[in-house]
């Protein structure tokens, strides 16, 4: 426990001080008095001479401003939100189609966060794009995701790098030899993947990628967005079939400690942001202790006020 005004503190002790000595003093005269003139002292008053002082050195460390550091768990450090806008993301499965119900559930999951979570947004394609990079303003993510269109294939590993690096606010370029870099340890972000899980291959490979991201140690939770029959959508005049890869977004949540959670319907997408939990980090913040010891002040000195009363026999 600290005190924000020591000098108060140091004051008011030693007025209480001169009271409980002076109290004392006066107490053994009474007591010498009394006991000469045949007459018992009453040990009552007495009793409540020392409440209404022990009142007034609580007081004193109340007026002083006392606080007190404990840890406070909640919510904080930095998500990154990985919206798929590759051409599939256009089918129809989930309503209206994909990206639609996909934008839906990450602005419901942007509203439910706290102020003390940083959110970005990460939209990918054949390469990762940040669209806004991590902010305590979260009508700047939002504003991100409702900006988003369909464009490209896609590239699951890149998405990955590219949320990394709005992370860690520096490129990250791989090893000469493919193998995952070392980017430091970032225990308190999170990736969240909004994707059908349809990876084209192009750019960073997902193994690799998901290596970087589990040796940094962030948790990438991944929305598959889509149903597993799927549908046939048309793309420059081509029928193509699409369907949710659930297997490959399952392995990229497994690989990083992060979960899998599947939306093939808008319920379930708008129930996302129950889902998801995000890691919980301790930090310590200063409590304000004055009031209790305000009312335990108040306390002592009523149980001394009414000693002294029951002992006096007068209020005065």
């Amino acid at each position: 426990m600290s005190v924000s005004v020591p000098a108060l503190l140091v004051v008011g002790l030693l007025i209480t001080g001169a009271l409980a000595w002076a109290a004392l003093a006066a107490s053994r005269r009474r007591r010498a008095r009394l006991s000469a003139a045949g007459f018992p002292a009453s040990r009552a008053r007495l009793r409540g001479i020392w409440f209404t002082i022990a009142g007034l050195a609580v007081l004193s460390v109340a007026v002083a401003g006392p606080s007190a550091m404990v840890p406070v768990t909640r919510s904080a450090g930095t998500v990154i939100l990985a919206m798929d806008v590759s051409g599939s993301m256009v089918a129809p499965d989930v309503t209206p189609d994909r990206l639609v119900a996909a934008q839906r559930a990450a602005l419901s999951f942007i509203k439910a966060q706290p102020q003390s979570v940083d959110i970005g947004v990460v939209a990918f394609q054949q390469g990762g794009l940040t669209t806004a990079v991590p902010s305590a303003d979260h009508t700047v993510a939002a504003s991100a995701v409702s900006r988003l269109a369909v464009s490209g294939g896609t590239s699951l590993g890149s998405a990955i790098l590219a949320s990394l690096a709005a992370i860690t606010r520096k490129h990250i370029p791989l090893n000469p030899d493919g193998t995952a870099p070392s980017i430091g340890y970032w225990p308190s972000a999170t990736i969240v993947m909004f994707s059908d899980g349809q990876d084209q291959g192009q750019g960073v490979s997902a193994s690799v990628a998901t290596a970087v991201a589990e040796k940094a140690g962030v948790h990438v939770d991944t929305v598959g967005v889509g149903t597993i029959t799927g549908t046939t959508i048309d793309v420059d005049g081509f029928h193509l079939f699409t369907a949710l890869d659930e297997g490959t977004l399952k392995q990229i949540a497994q690989s990083t400690g992060g979960t899998y959670h599947p939306a093939s319907t808008a319920s379930q997408l708008n129930g996302v942001a129950s889902t998801i939990d995000l890691r919980l980090t301790v930090t310590h913040e200063r409590l304000p202790l004055a009031g209790i010891f305000i009312a335990v002040a108040i306390a002592l000195l009523a149980v001394g006020g009414l000693l002294t009363i029951a002992g006096s026999g007068r209020v005065i």
